[in-house]
């Protein structure tokens, strides 16, 4: 399909929906953020021959994970006690998996291994695997206190439809409740894991969409990705509040919105400027280029996100950085009197937003923005620190909710944002 039908002939179809009122999105598109795991769970099995064992535990939370409190257990030949345990490490991403396998499984296992234990990935069809989350359980295989087999020789994968862990260890276990059997040795699913929310899964990115930016890197990618994402339809800033309603709804509670940095879940209706309201944080701040609220970067939603009034002016214009003290009201922000540290949860999220507004706006529009490697930018089109929110980029990686995020903005502007979608394209560009 041509570049074309997904560009700017189609921003300029959307405007016709726009011109009185903000757009309202078709029974075909998705609106609502699917719905998400509340912890890790375990979403493969594998008792092949020989040493070919693994076990892969997935993370659909929607954001990012830290699995330094998670472990697993073994409970062999029906004991009630663990015979051996192991303790995870480093992060797993929205959407990814980790793979743990014994050292001498087949090849084609390793290979997509994450991290290797040789007791507790040591398992027959017999033994009773627990997922454990500060010593306490929330998935398990098999039956705790039982010897009988149930899973020899055999490759289970949960079945989509699972959001939630058995965390009941000594309950009845029926592998054809919650898991796809396949024969011995199947190793093609480890890796990767489907997991389906109540409502629609969002349209994946059309793959012509950036067609024309495959195999550019640098100044060349950064102009190109510009010629993809401008033009977009514009909001006028009353339009926002509808607009961010729709793109920050909280999947948990379609009453409220989620607020950027401090995570809270919070009444649609409290949209304002009083205390206890929300309101429009430009996370360009829209000084830095002295943009305001006009039409164009001063209300583009890609940028735009639901905050605290108090902490929004706390923030106020202040560049990216590390350090400073803790602000009230705002768990694991920090302050100093020019530069602002957002939470681990969203620095990545941060960073994208900043990447794509330096990408959008050019010498070709009102307002040329660019990305430095300083603080105190003032009324200049400049945000920083670049090499700050490299590093968070990298840290905090997409999560489902940005993605789904981006999904709706393309719904209501026709645009999307370039680095969720391709995020190793920041490190080619800057």
């Amino acid at each position: 399909m041509d570049k074309s039908l997904w560009g700017k002939s189609a921003k300029a179809l959307l405007s016709v929906g726009m011109a009185a009122m903000l757009w309202v999105p078709s029974s075909q598109t998705t609106v609502q953020a699917a719905a998400l795991a509340s912890d890790l769970f375990i979403s493969e099995y594998i008792e092949g021959s020989s040493l070919n064992k693994a076990i892969e535990i997935y993370n659909g939370t929607g954001a990012s994970i830290d699995l330094s409190p998670y472990s697993v257990a073994l409970y062999a030949n029906g004991s009630t006690s663990a015979q051996s345990e192991m303790t995870l490490s480093g992060t797993v991403a929205s959407g990814d998996t980790v793979v743990l396998y014994h050292g001498s499984a087949d090849s084609a296992i390793q290979s997509k291994g994450d991290l290797q234990n040789n007791s507790v990935i040591n398992f027959n069809g017999d033994d009773v695997v627990v997922l454990e989350k500060g010593g306490t359980p929330i998935d398990s295989i098999g039956q705790v206190g039982s010897n009988a087999e149930f899973a020899k020789d055999v490759t289970l994968v949960r079945n989509p439809d699972i959001q939630a862990g058995d965390s009941i260890v000594n309950d009845a276990f029926d592998p054809s409740t919650e898991w796809i059997t396949y024969p011995t040795n199947t190793f093609e699913y480890l890796g990767s894991h489907t997991m389906n929310g109540n409502e629609e899964t969002p349209t994946p990115t059309p793959p012509a969409y950036y067609e024309t930016a495959d195999g550019l890197q640098g100044v060349a990618l950064k102009s190109e990705l510009h010629e993809i994402i401008d033009d977009h339809q514009q909001l006028s800033y009353s339009q926002v509040w509808d607009a961010l309603k729709i793109t920050d709804e909280d999947p948990n509670n379609s009453n409220n919105v989620l607020l950027l940095y401090t995570g809270e879940s919070r009444s649609k209706s409290l949209n304002g400027g009083n205390v206890g309201d929300w309101n429009r944080e430009h996370t360009w701040a829209k000084s830095h280029g002295s943009f305001g609220t006009a039409m164009g970067a001063g209300t583009d939603i890609h940028h735009l996100r639901p905050t605290d009034v108090q902490v929004n002016g706390l923030r106020g214009n202040l560049d990216f950085n590390y350090g400073g003290t803790a602000v009230s009201g705002c768990d694991g922000c920090l302050r100093t009197a020019n530069s602002w540290e957002p939470p681990d949860e969203v620095k990545g999220d941060v960073a994208r937003m900043l990447f794509y507004m330096a990408v959008r706006y050019e010498s070709d529009d009102a307002v040329d923005l660019e990305l430095n490697d300083q603080v105190n930018n003032g009324s200049t089109p400049y945000h920083g620190k670049i090499s700050v929110l490299l590093e968070w980029h990298a840290q905090d990686p997409v999560s489902t909710w940005e993605e789904q995020r981006n999904e709706k903005i393309e719904d209501i502007q026709g645009n999307r944002n370039p680095f969720i979608d391709h995020p190793e394209w920041a490190e080619s560009i800057w």
